[in-house]
């Protein structure tokens, strides 16, 4: 659960503390404003986060927050609306324009943190996919010209005759380039190499 906050934004002070409370005392990072505007003001420099967001606010309402929101972040932080029974028809609006989900008052403690954790767990993966693409550019960087060439022949699904072939090698000359880029590329197997490629074009 490391690694990611979450922002809580809600002018009832006493929902705010509870949801504080609640959430640091399942261990997650959790940081409270007292309005959309607040929040914006001092906006988080965090790389990576969640909001919560109350629906109706005085000066900035909770779709204004998710607006303003996905013009700075595009949709790189998951958000979820705090609605009453009478804003759902506005809520479920907002999760066409984005929002991960949205939870009625009062608020069922387990679904709320059940729905915090799994913002924080796309945030981990999505995360891990951008370390894994990093590494990927990183280590193709280190292939020839040739092995950059039989690399992408490999991710296609080429076999060793076919990129003979299309190379004018031979399919001995093939394996031993084959086996250079498994070495540089850190690939325990040609499937393991195949997920680098796709990763790539993510």
């Amino acid at each position: 659960m490391t690694g990611h906050s979450v922002f809580v934004i809600d002018d009832d002070e006493a929902v705010r503390d509870s949801l504080l409370t609640l959430l640091r005392g399942e261990g997650i990072v959790a940081r409270g404003f007292v309005s959309g505007t607040d929040f914006f003001d001092r906006l988080p420099d965090a790389a990576s986060a969640c909001v919560i967001t109350d629906v109706r606010m005085p000066d900035m309402d909770g779709a204004e927050v998710v607006r303003r929101l996905a013009e700075m972040k595009g949709h790189a932080w998951p958000v979820i609306v705090i609605t009453g029974h009478g804003e759902v028809p506005l809520a479920v609006q907002m999760m066409k324009a984005g929002v991960v989900d949205f939870i009625e008052k009062p608020f069922d403690p387990q679904r709320l943190i059940e729905t915090v954790r799994g913002c924080i767990g796309f945030l981990t993966d999505r995360q891990l996919q951008q370390e894994r693409a990093l590494q990927t550019e990183q280590r193709l960087t280190t292939l020839t010209q040739r092995e950059h060439q039989v690399f992408d022949a490999l991710i296609e699904g080429r076999s060793n005759k076919e990129i003979a072939l299309d190379l004018n090698i031979s399919p001995r000359t093939v394996e031993i380039f084959r086996a250079k880029v498994m070495t540089k590329m850190q690939a325990d197997n040609l499937s393991s190499l195949v997920r680098m490629g796709l990763t790539r074009r993510h």
